[in-house]
């Protein structure tokens, strides 16, 4: 029985979301019944934790939830909300007010959601991986990697240079398109509900669908310690680009626990904030290899 509930928790919670996220947007208020599905999600993701772990080990507290909320909060959560707003007010009323010569509008609504999906994963997937590839960002990725365990509480460790980058090579390249204002809320939406499931201590096995999708089972190869399994699986809602550049790793055994960054992490928040942009005392690139681990940054 629990092997069934695994196979069909992550696309029946997707599909739920989606479904109510689809109702959400014909209301008046639609980035507030956003927010009801999100939580919503949150707290039954927080249940099946504790009933359908993936690994009962990660239970065991990190010390992290301060600085974990923290993140959260006052990083990734007010540079989304700031770019929510943007799209709800601003630039994606741009794009609406006139007609654009490439977006296909005629095309049926879940269609249209799945071209922006891939247009914005251009961006997403660039970003991802050069926070891996390039030392300076990886000092700032490295706080997200920096976690011992993987639960929802620590969904949104990221370091604000870290989520400015990825909103940075992303956002624009749906403005470009023309796609209009639904098309940025369907995104957003969707990333979010992707990115807690994907961080979550659920047991979760989702097949053929972590060929496509970017899944729980998935992404924990990705936060693996092992940089031959970490630097990869870069795609945040897609793994289309993994697939084509060579960067997809999807082994068929269990993924590893002892998961994290082999250099240390500052355990309070603003220390975490503060040490990428120090001289010493950062991590340094994730893919070095132990001979480059020992050099100074």
């Amino acid at each position: 029985m629990r092997r069934f509930f695994s196979a069909v928790l992550w696309p029946g919670l997707m599909g739920v979301c989606i479904t109510l996220n689809a109702m959400a947007m014909q209301s008046a208020r639609p980035m507030l019944h956003f927010n009801m599905i999100y939580f919503g999600l949150a707290a039954t993701l927080l249940l099946l934790e504790r009933f359908m772990p993936f690994e009962r080990n990660w239970h065991a507290s990190d010390g992290q939830v301060g600085p974990d909320l923290a993140h959260t909060i006052l990083n990734k959560g007010l540079i989304q909300i700031a770019v929510a707003t943007i799209t709800a007010m601003g630039i994606a009323q741009s794009v609406d007010a006139a007609p654009s010569l490439f977006w296909p509008e005629t095309w049926p609504m879940a269609a249209q959601v799945v071209l922006g999906l891939v247009i914005a994963e251009i961006g997403l997937y660039a970003a991802h991986r050069l926070a891996h590839e390039w030392r300076r960002l990886w000092r700032f990725h490295a706080v997200h990697h920096s976690v011992t365990k993987l639960w929802i509480v620590n969904t949104g460790r990221f370091h604000f240079v870290d989520t400015m980058v990825s909103v940075a090579l992303s956002q624009p390249l749906l403005y470009f398109a023309g796609a209009p204002k639904v098309i940025f809320l369907w995104v957003a939406a969707i990333t979010a509900f992707i990115g807690i499931l994907t961080h979550c201590n659920v047991d979760m096995r989702s097949g053929f669908l972590s060929q496509i999708f970017n899944t729980p089972e998935l992404h924990r190869w990705h936060h693996s310690r092992n940089p031959a399994e970490g630097n990869a699986n870069y795609g945040e809602n897609l793994m289309l680009f993994d697939h084509l550049l060579g960067t997809f790793l999807f082994p068929a055994r269990r993924p590893p626990v002892d998961i994290g960054i082999s250099e240390p992490m500052p355990a309070s928040f603003l220390a975490q904030l503060r040490s990428p942009f120090g001289a010493a005392g950062l991590p340094p690139l994730a893919a070095e290899t132990a001979e480059d681990a020992g050099q100074e940054i």
